[in-house]
């Protein structure tokens, strides 16, 4: 399912009218007689109440414009408040604004602040609100009068339906611009936004339906957003039934180097994560001190003791025997607890250099290439980083609320730049790809904000790898299940409470869910 842009939109409008021969004012008409429908559909007994279209000069406020005509020709009582004068009001939104007169639908002027003070005994006599002020193009912060009747309507404790998208929010972010309206929910037009699915933006938007205004399938494809959702659907297309004959050396061997003195936990998640999503088999690189405590954790693991640091760290004295353990694996996860020493490092630094499969990179791991980023240049394998918004500030040398406010864009600079697969974790986790595509997954919820989730993803993502999924593939399942088998134990479980240990033995009937369909 694509997910666009407010410029790929905006390309696919201009396309669909120049040179495919839509008129414009068919498009608006398309928009606005679709969001009544699903306006109906939200919210009962309309009949029985005052709606008031709040709309801007643009052409959200034109769609608010053909919103109200369609209500009115309904026997709705509504009333077109104008955050603008009627002079000023150009092209097709002018000609549907026209139409409102002659079915006697009232249009309130509230060009400025003077006239929205004079008319607020009315609108607080308004029972739902129809947000038109802004659209998906707007990057400005939100200021002064526009500003004041968007908060205004936000706390009239009044339902609102908004249009397109809430208005003051930034539809490729998702980030408020300042102020925004807080929908109840929401019409938008043609393809869901990027910023409807980030957060807050997800939250702000609310219940989200699309509604098809007519932009032709070619145009679609000649534009082609790079941003999707992922889907159940898509998903479901990565797993294939094994032959009945299927052994153990067909369903690939893992390597996974983790753990260090109190983190233990995280080096057997990953791997007992990565046996919960089918692999064959599991290799273990951990301190050699540490060999004792994980063999009573992971009693289908194999685990292989390292040479290690006089502090019980993993360090460069391993490396010859890594070299050795190597051979015939299909995949290896590195970081999970691992530490970050100096010494850690430079071991962490040499299996990039060296590494010749594929590779994810989590926890430590990454915390071990802050500052080394340009090591990834010289990578002979697909690799994969799943940071968390932390993690990605210390290997962008920027701050996790920069990273928060704009997840896409960070994530697929950093995907395209060294050419690696990056997962952002986090609500609405963000996968990019080196082509520059970039997926957002819309399963998880809050109940994932417990220690240890982030080792159990490594652990599925490089399982799938492993086992001959695409790199591709791997990212896109191995994050939807997670989320996945987070939602079924907010389900049986409740809303927070259920551990990271929970969640990996749920792996398996997520799996089972999404082949069969049940």
């Amino acid at each position: 399912m694509y997910l666009v842009t407010a410029s790929e939109m905006r390309k696919m409008d201009h396309l669909t009218i120049d040179s495919f021969g839509i008129p414009g004012i068919v498009l608006m008409e398309n928009a606005g007689r679709g969001a009544t429908q699903i306006l109906f559909d939200k919210f009962h007994d309309l009949t029985q109440k005052k709606v008031a279209v709040v709309a801007g000069r643009g052409n959200n406020g034109g769609d608010g414009f053909v919103i109200a005509r369609y209500l009115a020709q309904k026997g709705i009582d509504v009333t077109v408040y104008l955050l603008a004068q009627s002079e000023n009001i150009k092209g097709d939104a002018a000609a549907n604004l026209k139409l409102l007169a002659p079915l006697a639908i009232p249009v309130i002027e509230m060009p400025n602040q003077n006239a929205f003070s004079a008319n607020k005994t009315a609108l607080v006599h308004q029972n739902v609100w129809v947000d038109a002020i802004l659209g998906t193009g707007l990057k400005s912060e939100v200021k002064d009068y526009f500003r004041s009747v968007i908060d205004f309507m936000n706390q009239s404790d009044k339902p609102i339906f908004a249009v397109d998208i809430p208005s003051g929010l930034d539809s490729d972010t998702g980030q408020p611009c300042g102020t925004c309206i807080c929908a109840q929910a929401t019409a938008t037009f043609a393809f869901a936004k990027t910023g409807h699915m980030l957060f807050p933006g997800a939250m702000l938007t609310g219940t989200l339906e699309i509604v098809d205004i007519g932009i032709p399938p070619h145009i679609v494809e000649e534009v082609r957003p790079w941003q999707y959702l992922l889907t159940t659907d898509r998903v479901r297309t990565y797993f294939e039934p094994r032959p009945p004959d299927a052994h153990k050396g067909n369903s690939g061997h893992l390597l996974v180097l983790a753990g260090s003195p109190g983190k233990t936990g995280a080096a057997a998640m990953t791997a007992l994560s990565a046996m919960r999503m089918g692999v064959g088999l599991v290799t273990l690189g951990i301190p050699q001190s540490l060999n004792p405590v994980l063999e009573a954790q992971v009693l289908e693991v194999m685990t292989c003791p390292l040479p290690e640091s006089v502090n019980g760290m993993l360090d460069e004295s391993s490396l010859d025997v890594i070299r050795e353990l190597l051979p015939g694996k299909k995949c290896l996860a590195i970081g999970p607890g691992i530490g970050t020493t100096a010494d850690t490092k430079n071991l962490v630094h040499r299996m990039i250099q060296e590494c010749t499969i594929p590779m994810v990179m989590d926890a430590d791991g990454l915390n071990c290439l802050a500052g080394n980023t340009r090591l990834l240049k010289d990578i002979k394998a697909p690799a994969v980083l799943t940071p968390h918004p932390g993690e990605m500030a210390r290997l962008t040398d920027t701050t996790p609320d920069q990273i928060q406010k704009d997840r896409i864009s960070c994530t697929r600079d950093l995907a395209e730049k060294f050419n690696v697969h990056v997962v952002l974790k986090g609500a609405r986790t963000v996968i990019a790809h080196p082509d520059g595509r970039v997926f957002v997954n819309p399963t998880g919820n809050p109940g994932m904000a417990s220690g240890g989730m982030g080792d159990v993803l490594t652990g599925m993502i490089a399982g799938l790898i492993t086992q001959g999924f695409s790199v591709e593939s791997a990212t896109h399942a191995g994050v939807f299940l997670h989320g996945a088998a987070a939602d079924a134990l907010e389900k049986t479980k409740g809303p927070f409470g259920f551990l990271a240990s929970d969640l990996m033995t749920a792996i398996p009937e997520q799996i089972k869910e999404l082949m069969f369909d049940v």
